[in-house]
């Protein structure tokens, strides 16, 4: 049975005509069953994992609600993470482009206030943002919610988990109580019932199956000697060679060891954890993403808000405690119908965790054997991509077709070649095929972006 298609929504043509653009025909399970009530003014409470379409879902929605004539905060968005926010904002701006009057803006931490409070001035009609910053700005008097018409909690399980209730409480204190209310989680717990409960009126409720079925991604148990834990992942990382890898660790020592150890023998690695500089992790994300960087280590709470497409395994390098902690880290592999690998090391004293997950999940763990492996400094299957820094972003209206104007006019080299292209406020970054990245680099160096020139240099890590 085909999914229901976009245009069968009473949706404004110009706003069908952009969705089409940008590739959307047929909904998605959860677009299906939750935009019919939003574009009805309901309260939603959804159930949706991350690479489901649920910015898109609660997005054409709200941009379908505002008034672009009325230059007020119409609609709040509050993201766990500045990444996630970020990620909202791209497809928000996306789904907007078919008017050139709607205004996204992101307030998140981790980046002055200062620059954030002035462009509130200048008013936004959409503002995406994390908790503690959105109450900031609230008790500062620089953000007012008087005019909201909707009100979305993305990820409300994950902000909940790190303790954001209080916070969140706060800010919706703020906006008035006729509004609409969305709220997607990726597990339906008590707490949040409690939460819909405290903030939604009447909620229509949507559970879309979250269950990983063996078609798209395949589970794998392995057996490890603790003091060979290491050696293991290396073994696993060499006998699979996946083009993207996220390994989750426990603990952030533990997440920096890991990534040092696998460095020093030779793979594409970076280390994601709650330590990092704001513009390191951006970075880090970046590089992940773009394909310039093959494996990434995480902690649990660095990962929130991760989006990779594309993710081809997932590896446990110690199973959680919480096997919904499982679930949320092997579903960023195997979307969207492309076939993913989870794998999972797990010591004798580990095994009631196995047990959890087969519990929770109603599976029977499949175990491999782990053959011997020793790791020692090879240059091990480097990356596709590397990627280039330019000193120049968003504030100096450099766009990402300007820099991929100036490398394939100038430099001459195909757009095949040019990967994917991230624009912030004071930089951007371009990833090149390997074989024509010193080309580039010279391109951009030597040329001009827009008529004006930049420092451009290979990422620190390539």
């Amino acid at each position: 049975m085909n999914s229901p298609e976009f245009s069968a929504l009473p949706l404004k043509p110009a706003l069908l005509e952009n969705i089409a653009s940008l590739g959307y025909t047929q909904l998605t399970p959860i677009q299906a069953e939750s935009l019919p009530h939003i574009l009805e003014g309901k309260d939603v409470i959804a159930q949706a994992k991350t690479g489901s379409g649920k910015t898109a879902a609660f997005g054409i929605g709200l941009i379908s609600r505002l008034d672009v004539g009325h230059f007020k905060v119409q609609a709040l968005v509050i993201c766990p993470t500045r990444e996630l926010a970020d990620q909202v904002c791209k497809e928000m701006r996306q789904l907007a482009r078919f008017t050139q009057n709607i205004k996204v803006l992101a307030l998140c931490g981790g980046v002055p206030f200062a620059p954030q409070r002035d462009s509130l001035l200048h008013g936004a009609h959409v503002v995406v943002g994390t908790p503690g910053r959105l109450q900031e700005h609230l008790q500062k008097h620089s953000l007012r919610l008087d005019h909201i018409k909707v009100l979305v909690l993305d990820e409300a399980d994950r902000m909940l988990d790190m303790g954001f209730s209080d916070i969140i409480s706060d800010v919706i204190s703020y906006a008035p109580s006729h509004r609409q209310t969305l709220l997607f989680s990726a597990t339906y717990s008590d707490t949040i019932r409690k939460l819909s409960q405290s903030f939604q009126f009447k909620p229509i409720a949507v559970s879309i199956d979250t269950n990983h079925h063996d078609n798209d991604l395949a589970q794998h148990f392995h057996r490890v000697d603790p003091a060979k834990r290491l050696h293991a992942l290396g073994y696993l990382l060499a006998y699979h060679r996946p083009e993207s890898t996220v390994v989750f660790c426990n603990t952030k020592r533990e997440c920096q060891d890991v990534a040092g150890s696998l460095a020093n023998c030779g793979f594409s690695v970076q280390a994601l954890h709650g330590d990092l500089e704001q513009r390191d992790r951006d970075q880090v994300l970046v590089r992940f993403a773009n394909k310039s960087c093959s494996v990434l280590v995480a902690t649990d709470v660095a990962a929130r808000g991760l989006d990779i497409k594309e993710l081809q395994a997932v590896i446990n390098y110690e199973l959680p405690w919480d096997p919904e902690v499982y679930v949320h880290r092997i579903g960023r592999s195997g979307r969207a119908g492309k076939k993913g690998l989870a794998l999972s090391l797990c010591a004798e004293t580990e095994l009631d965790r196995v047990k959890a997950i087969e519990d929770y999940l109603n599976i029977s763990a499949h175990w491999d054997e782990l053959a011997p492996f020793k790791l020692s400094y090879e240059r091990r299957f480097q990356p596709p991509m590397i990627t280039l820094w330019i000193d120049g972003g968003r504030k100096q209206k450099v766009r990402p077709g300007d820099i991929l104007g100036a490398l394939t006019g100038t430099a001459g080299i195909a757009a095949t070649e040019v990967g994917k292209i991230d624009v912030f406020d004071k930089h951007a970054y371009v990833a090149i095929t390997r074989q024509y990245a010193d080309q580039a680099l010279t391109c951009l160096r030597n040329g001009k972006i827009k008529g004006r020139r930049y420092n451009v240099h290979k990422s620190q890590w390539d």
